[in-house]
């Protein structure tokens, strides 16, 4: 048995366990990194990098105008592996031992409250990070196991295009990849057993939604999937009411689950449930020793959000901050098309939660000169504000995910509008649309204010 003693113990090489090794380690910190599967996690492997990488080659097909062929499919999924490819080195083993952190390749798997072992290694530490992610939650439908699905983790894999997607779950992945199949050639079907997308706000998925139907894709909603059944090419999936909806393929996308079943939390008393480990606002476990970081803490399921509580914890661990993490500034996109960004509050939960005193202003992108001069000029740029201040964002159209930029720096600084709206952005470009928004908080205050008029009044009486 090897026993290894160090300062920060990460569980965990996806996005999250991966930023806090590197930042440790070059900062002075003893460092064991400990990674059962693939370095670099879902984001990577499974999630971000190969879904917007097929996304990219699908969009490529429908801008050439013609029929998709089995080949673009097959260039497709080639490129999304070499997309991994190159990225790979980033993540890898070999970068991690190069900046100094131990690189373990096995389960960790805790037995007692400083010590974890992994394979015939024991490794106590002085802080544990628990960054394992998720993976897809397949729900228990009667006949599915005795189905070929597919979830994120195995759509990849594909080398031919199927004939007939369905899709159960219309929440971003199921909705993202609805896209990039139907733009390579397939026909498909979305099923949700209540509204797509339903954490956005509902007048932005109406214009997703309305382009993705525009392209052919079949959503459907409010439809519970109560069975499935068939075989290899010929699946059926049955919904309530009896609707049986038929297809060559099926992919499996209602959400994701927190890995922690490895983990034997229980021997060093951190508490958890099926949406995650219990942490406070430290992302401390109920072991002190331990925290807990990205989607097994249970904020969130974002590359971006991991990341930020990285940050949070390296700033506990190394220099004894009392950082906390906050959750109004996060940030989250649907790269359909249009893409669809929301950070802060929707609408209608701005309402909720202030009444009165919030404002919505409102800004199209039929109303910026760049998106008109493209053809990009469907979506809107939707703005909730209390006293001066942005509390949510909703962007749908061109772009939307790289234009809650801004937003997501004013709200991170809690910066008032004005820093926005006295930004001055490269014209022609969509960018401008976040300072439109901005303007249009101020513009009746400035040009509809009885008192300001009188000043100018005044004022031009004794100008010379």
């Amino acid at each position: 048995m090897t026993r290894i003693k160090t300062d920060i113990c990460v569980i965990g090489g996806g996005s999250g366990g991966l930023s806090v090794a590197a930042g440790a380690v070059q900062m002075g910190a003893r460092v064991v990194l400990v990674e059962g599967h693939k370095m670099g996690g879902d984001c990577l492997n499974y999630g971000c990098v190969p879904s917007k990488a097929l996304l990219s080659q699908a969009k490529a097909v429908k801008a050439r105008g013609d029929t998709p062929t089995p080949a673009d499919f097959r260039r497709a999924m080639a490129h999304v592996k070499a997309t991994i490819a190159r990225i790979a080195p980033h993540d890898s083993v070999e970068r991690f031992e190069g900046l100094g952190v131990q690189v373990l390749q096995g389960f960790g798997q805790f037995t007692g409250p400083d010590r974890i072992s992994v394979g015939e290694t024991t490794v106590s530490a002085r802080r544990f990070v628990i960054a394992t992610g998720s993976r897809a939650l397949v729900p228990p439908i009667p006949g599915l196991a005795d189905l070929p699905y597919m979830t994120n983790e195995t759509l990849f894999d594909q080398t031919e295009c199927p004939g007939h997607l369905l899709i159960i779950g219309a929440g971003p992945i199921g909705l993202e990849m609805a896209l990039a199949h139907r733009r390579l050639g397939a026909r498909v079907t979305v099923i949700d057993g209540a509204r797509a997308m339903g954490r956005d706000d509902p007048e932005a998925v109406a214009l997703v939604l309305e382009s993705l139907r525009g392209e052919g894709i079949e959503i459907v909603e409010n439809a519970q999937v109560e069975k499935v059944a068939g075989r290899v090419g010929a699946i059926e999936v049955q919904v309530k009411g009896g609707t049986i909806f038929t297809g060559t393929h099926l992919l499996v996308a209602v959400g994701r689950k927190p890995n922690l079943e490895k983990l034997a939390l229980d021997k060093a008393g951190i508490r958890h449930d099926g949406g995650g480990i219990k942490v406070d606002a430290r992302l401390r476990s109920t072991n002190r020793r331990v925290h807990a970081i990205g989607d097994v803490a249970g904020q969130g399921q974002f590359t971006h959000l991991a990341g930020y509580h990285a940050g949070v914890i390296l700033r506990s661990m190394l220099f004894a901050l009392p950082a906390k993490v906050r959750t109004d500034h996060i940030p989250h996109a649907t790269f359909t098309d249009p893409e669809l960004a929301q950070i802060g509050l929707t609408e209608a939960q701005a309402r909720r939660q202030h009444g009165a005193q919030l404002s919505v202003w409102r800004v199209g992108y039929d109303q910026i000169d760049r998106a008109l001069a493209e053809g990009r000029d469907i979506g809107f740029c939707k703005l909730m504000v209390v006293k001066g201040r942005p509390v949510g964002v909703t962007i749908v159209g061109a772009q939307a995910g790289d234009l809650i930029a801004p937003y997501a720096l004013a709200m991170a600084s809690r910066l008032k509008l004005g820093a926005i709206a006295g930004t001055v952005i490269p014209y022609p470009t969509l960018a401008e649309i976040g300072k439109r928004a901005a303007g249009a908080y101020f513009s009746p205050r400035l040009f509809d204010n009885v008192t300001v008029k009188r000043l100018v009044g005044w004022v031009q009486t004794w100008l010379p």
